[in-house]
């Protein structure tokens, strides 16, 4: 099983901006952290981050046929771009949007997601263990 990991922007700034909401580990802990769960779990797992819309509308283009799961963490993104809710349906690939803070307890702005609705559902708020619980549930959606 082959499952693609879609960070967006300021993803790659955890351990620096604001720990009080994001928690300490920083990026390359996060991905380690998931290189060894996928491992437990007997998946192949590609991570991307891309602080850049059309990049992220890219990989998950370039996704099609190729991956039979994502998970995404649209960053910003989650809150208006419709180009990405539109590439994750043009694909059509099951895919989990996770975050790490609870988006629906932070700013009014926040608690709105228009990619959400794209995918087959959303993990918020455990920090990077949303990562985990996201990646379990899409592994099982896929298997059952």
């Amino acid at each position: 099983m082959k499952i693609l990991l879609i960070n967006g922007p300021n993803i790659n700034m955890l351990g620096i901006r604001e720990k009080n909401i994001y928690g300490n580990v920083d990026y390359k802990s996060l991905c380690e952290i998931l290189r060894e769960k996928s491992k437990e779990l007997s998946i192949e797992l590609e991570i991307v981050q891309s602080n850049i819309e059309g990049e992220i509308i890219n990989f998950i283009h370039e996704a099609y046929e190729k991956y039979d799961g994502m998970i995404i963490n649209p960053g910003a993104y989650t809150h208006y771009s419709i180009a990405i809710y539109d590439a994750l349906k043009a694909v059509n690939i099951p895919t989990v949007e996770v975050h790490i803070s609870n988006v629906h307890a932070r700013e009014e702005f926040r608690t709105k997601s228009v990619t959400a609705p794209a995918c087959i559902g959303q993990i918020s708020g455990f920090g990077v263990d949303s990562y985990i619980l996201g990646m379990i549930g899409l592994v099982n959606r896929l298997k059952y």
